[in-house]
């Protein structure tokens, strides 16, 4: 069984979820920030999550403010900037940090598993992690990648 499966975070409401609720899916997790020069990426997250989610698809927000201060808000002040200013319906859960000793487990297992070009470390808001049906990390693509980029990474795991 993949790591993916056995870790667990906390929603945005603050009930814990399991990633294995997740299992079978094509799960495409990214840190968010709602003060970002990379925030409308959330339009572009919600137009992906609504073309494949009928077909085994996820996207899960962790929102984080290691970078810049860039999330600063409350839970009720980051649903509000998902909901009411990008139409978000994807998963979004609890402020987490993604780097250093205090890093969420799931951004430890992600970045050893799908390390970036300089290293383990997240450099950005809105880094994303693709991860396939069977839990195991596929690719990381950098804050710069727009949604859209990705579609047909998304669709080659949902086909195989």
């Amino acid at each position: 069984m993949s790591p993916f499966y056995s870790l667990s975070a906390d929603s945005l409401g603050g009930q814990p979820l399991s990633m294995a609720d997740y299992r079978d899916k094509v799960v495409l997790v990214v840190n968010t920030a709602s003060q970002c020069g990379f925030t409308p990426q959330y339009a572009g997250l919600e137009k992906l999550y609504q073309t494949y989610k009928d077909q085994g698809f996820v996207i899960l927000g962790f929102p984080c403010n290691q970078f810049g201060g860039q999330e600063p808000g409350d839970a009720a002040e980051i649903a509000q900037t998902c909901q009411i200013n990008y139409g978000v319906t994807f998963p979004m859960f609890a402020k987490v940090n993604v780097n250093g000793s205090d890093a969420h487990p799931l951004f430890q297992w992600l970045t050893t598993a799908a390390p970036g070009m300089l290293g383990n470390s997240i450099k950005w808001n809105f880094t994303k992690f693709l991860i396939g049906r069977n839990g195991e990390a596929i690719k990381r693509f950098a804050p710069i990648t727009k949604p859209e980029a990705i579609a047909d990474a998304i669709l080659a795991q949902l086909q195989s």
